[in-house]
């Protein structure tokens, strides 16, 4: 399989490169030249095997000669070997929706699924050709706690985690900062996401900068994590009681990646209805899938950080769909966000996206308010991120088969969970050591030259 970039389709590469590069030297994402398509009997026929199986079937075409069959086995039985669910995931019906529970990993967030098999990628690749590289990764709350438990103590790679300084919640924090391995390097930034990954997209674009520490991504837009999460997609849509109704995901998402996953599978032919965005108050997704209005506003702090977020760097794989594979309209899309801050969907291209997508906003109140009825009703406790995934159902008349992901284990947002139905929500017991651990991490202005000479200070 080969790859292009959403600004450039002249020149192709080699999964390799998407893979360790995660941008484009253009500032595009990568997507495929093409699909591998699965007919109605194929997907039928994934129904037998595990999630482990399942993952060696989906994600092989799309490495091409990366590494052989058997040795994409072995990475993704050890990848999910360290997994609390014997297949990855979990499937519970709560009412007329069931929720497909993905925080059963090492770091109790969704992030985990992909992040691990990354974490092996990335062994394997650098044992291989004898390189050293440092991974730079902007974070709002989940992905940096993964990625560190996917990197931390391999040899030839270090990691530098960007978080917004007192903007996500402690035990996030701390599942990032109380790490003793030399590799990891966690920075707080005095600002917020945006902020973060906007620094990370610019050490990025600094070609000097980027080729001198060996620069690579483990971002929501790296296209490895992408095919990895549409697999949990084709295994929940398998799991389903009747598969002559419709079925129909809700995603708690704020960069757009997990739920372009599962627009990845429907390409791929699994068939999927609709799947709902579903968002908190920084709402860009949901004006511009409701509204035709993608336009950046103030970031406000809610009870859901890990989508405090108003810039959503996998949309840009949309607007490339929506174009129609024109590179060059893409690349004045993109500019025109980045110097206007804006971009407006024209009626036949909310139409075509309204076929895939719907979304929904959640106030803080609604939340709350689902996170209480789902206790009272079903004795489960959801994390607020995947109670405005549950909540987002409500918002939309969807018959058929309707599944929430559930994206982060509730333990990681104590404090919105007291609120809502005043229970304390307990880690796991292997990682309760967590909480009397001494945190390590640097303070930096949001400042991209003092983060840059803080980066080259350590890579040294």
């Amino acid at each position: 399989m080969k790859y292009v970039s959403t600004r450039d389709t002249s020149k192709t590469f080699e999964f390799k490169d998407v893979f360790i590069k995660g941008l484009a030297d253009d500032g595009g994402l990568f997507i495929p030249e093409k699909l591998t398509k699965y007919n109605e009997n194929e997907v039928k026929d994934f129904k037998k095997l595990s999630y482990s199986e399942l993952a060696k079937k989906i994600v092989y075409p799309f490495i091409g000669n990366f590494m052989s069959q058997a040795e994409l086995s072995g990475i993704i039985d050890k990848s999910y070997s360290a997994f609390r669910r014997d297949n990855v995931v979990d499937f519970i019906k709560l009412g007329d929706r069931t929720v497909l529970e993905l925080f059963h990993g090492p770091t109790l967030a969704f992030k985990d699924i992909a992040m691990q098999l990354l974490g092996n990628f990335y062994e394997y690749y650098l044992n291989n050709e004898n390189q050293k590289i440092n991974i730079v990764v902007a974070t709002s709350g989940d992905t940096g706690a993964a990625a560190i438990d996917a990197i931390k103590g391999k040899t030839n790679v270090n990691i530098f985690v960007l978080h917004p300084d007192n903007r996500v919640s402690p035990v996030q924090r701390k599942l990032m900062t109380t790490g003793k391995d030399e590799n990891v390097f966690n920075i707080a930034i005095k600002g917020n996401f945006d902020d973060c990954q906007n620094l990370v997209k610019s050490m990025f674009a600094d070609k000097k900068f980027s080729a001198d520490i060996k620069m690579s991504g483990v971002n929501s837009i790296n296209w490895a994590r992408i095919i990895a999460q549409s697999v949990y997609y084709f295994y929940s849509y398998l799991l389903v009681e009747n598969a002559s109704e419709p079925t129909n995901f809700s995603v708690p998402t704020g960069n757009f990646g997990d739920v372009y996953a599962g627009y990845l599978a429907k390409k791929m032919g699994l068939p999927i209805d609709k799947l709902i965005v579903a968002t908190n108050q920084n709402d860009i997704l949901h004006r511009a899938i409701s509204k035709g209005s993608y336009e950046a506003e103030k970031v406000s702090e809610t009870i859901s950080p890990s989508m405090d977020i108003q810039i959503a760097s996998n949309f840009e794989r949309l607007i490339f769909d929506l174009n129609n594979g024109d590179d060059q309209q893409t690349s004045l899309d993109m500019k025109n966000i980045k110097e206007k801050g804006q971009y407006l969907i024209n009626e036949d291209k909310l139409n075509k996206i309204n076929e895939n997508f719907l979304s929904a906003r959640m106030s803080e109140n609604e939340t709350l308010e689902v996170i209480k009825n789902v206790y009272k009703k079903f004795a489960v406790v959801l994390d607020p991120h995947t109670a405005i995934g549950y909540g987002a159902f409500d918002k939309h008349n969807l018959k058929g088969n309707n599944i929430v992901l559930a994206t982060a284990h509730p333990c990681k947002f104590p404090g919105a969970i007291e609120s809502a139905i005043n229970v304390k929500a307990e880690l796991p017991n292997e990682l309760t050591f967590i909480l009397d651990q001494k945190e390590n991490y640097d303070i930096v202005e949001n400042d991209i030259e003092k983060v840059k000479q803080h980066i080259k200070d350590r890579t040294q």
